[in-house]
Formats: structure tokens, C-alpha cells, sequence
């Protein structure tokens, strides 16, 4: 079996598992979710659900938030971490957005990496979630379980997007990469996979390695 052949049984596989998979990130649009995604950095999709809707509510546009004093962002998002540095970028990729973009969150990966704080992970859910394009997140769930996969054999987030996209059916990849979020914290647990109950197991590299010999 090659490996277009195993991406495309996990990623049916996944879908009958997690059908309802969406972003955990709580947007109401292409805005909300940059900087919620911003947030998230080193921080829990849950904690920054508890944290965004005040911030919403005192900046409710992109001109508001290009306005913003960074100390008064960084009061409302203190409990993210990095306080400091997220708003800071939050502020300056506002204030870009009106300088460069007309006011509009960018629909290219090319054009979303020139605001600050903004890498190609945050770039990618952008361009699927919102914009519907093919995206690959490769976030620490996706790296970690496509390597145990074995669909991936780097810890490079880049190099992971670049392998993912040459297997995967581009037109799924972006939820393919929000059920793996799911399963990453229900079964596939860092350090202590579930392999028993784990409906990728007959296609993981990994599971194949812990049954015994014979």
C-alpha cells in the first residue's frame, strides 16, 4: 500500500469517527479567528475561549484593534501567556491589515506569513477555515500522529506540511487535520497512545510496533 492509498483510508477513518470536527476556536469571523489563533500559541484552545469574548467585545473591528493601546490588550489577554509579545503582533498585524490589506484578512498563505506573528500553521487555518482552500495545519497533534502514522517522518512543521500535501486529498485535508486534534486528545494521547481503541491502528506504523513478535 502506498501512501496516498494509507492517507486516504485514515483520513475515511476519521471522518466516520469524528464527523462533527471543527475548529475548537470560538470565531464568528476571519478576523476573530486570526487572533484567537494567535492567542493559542502555548496556550489551550479553551482558555483562549474563555478570554476572546471580552477582547471581542472592547475591540469589535480591525480599526479598533489597530487603535488599541498594547497594554490594554495585554490586560484582557494576560491569562493566554506572552501577554506581552501577542499583543504587541495582535495591535501591528491590525494596524497592517489597514495599511496593506484594505481593512481585509488575507486569503493567501503567501500574504498571511507577512503579518506579524503570523506563521504558516495560523496561515493555513485561515485559508481552509474561512476561505475554503486546501490547508494543511501542522500543529503539534498533526506532527506528532503523522509520525506515528508513519504518513510523515519529520518533527519540521514545514517539512510535515509539504509530505502531508503530497499525500493527502487536498480537498479534506483541512478537516483531516481538525479530527486529528480530536483523536490526538481522546486516543492518541502524547506519551500514552491508546493503541487498543484506536480506529487508525491497523494503518499505524506504531500500533504494528507494539503487538508482540509472532
Amino acid at each position: 500500500m502506498d501512501k496516498k492509498e494509507k492517507a486516504r483510508l485514515i483520513t475515511d477513518a476519521l471522518e466516520k469517527e469524528y464527523p462533527g470536527a471543527a475548529c475548537s476556536l470560538d470565531s464568528s469571523d476571519a478576523l476573530q479567528l486570526l487572533i484567537a489563533t494567535r492567542l493559542s500559541a502555548q496556550c489551550t484552545d479553551a482558555r483562549v475561549n474563555m478570554v476572546t469574548p471580552e477582547l471581542f467585545a472592547a475591540y469589535p473591528d480591525v480599526k479598533a484593534f489597530a487603535a488599541a493601546d498594547p497594554e490594554d490588550v495585554g490586560r484582557i489577554i494576560h491569562s493566554c501567556g506572552f501577554f506581552v509579545t501577542k499583543s504587541r503582533d495582535i495591535v501591528n498585524m491590525c494596524r497592517m491589515l489597514l495599511s496593506d490589506c484594505g481593512g481585509r484578512v488575507p486569503d493567501t498563505i503567501e500574504e498571511l506569513v507577512k503579518l506579524p506573528g503570523v506563521g504558516r500553521k495560523t496561515a493555513n487555518l485561515i485559508v481552509g477555515d474561512i476561505y475554503g482552500k486546501p490547508s494543511v495545519v501542522a500543529d503539534t497533534h498533526c506532527i506528532r500522529i503523522t509520525n506515528l502514522l508513519g504518513l510523515t517522518d519529520s518533527k519540521d512543521p514545514l517539512k510535515v506540511e509539504k509530505e502531508l500535501r503530497s499525500v493527502l486529498d487536498l480537498e479534506r485535508s483541512g478537516m483531516f487535520c481538525h479530527r486529528l486534534v480530536l483523536h490526538g486528545r481522546a486516543v492518541c494521547v502524547a506519551r500514552r497512545p491508546a493503541c487498543s481503541r484506536c480506529c487508525l491502528a491497523q494503518w499505524c506504523d506504531f500500533a504494528r510496533s507494539q503487538l508482540p513478535e509472532g
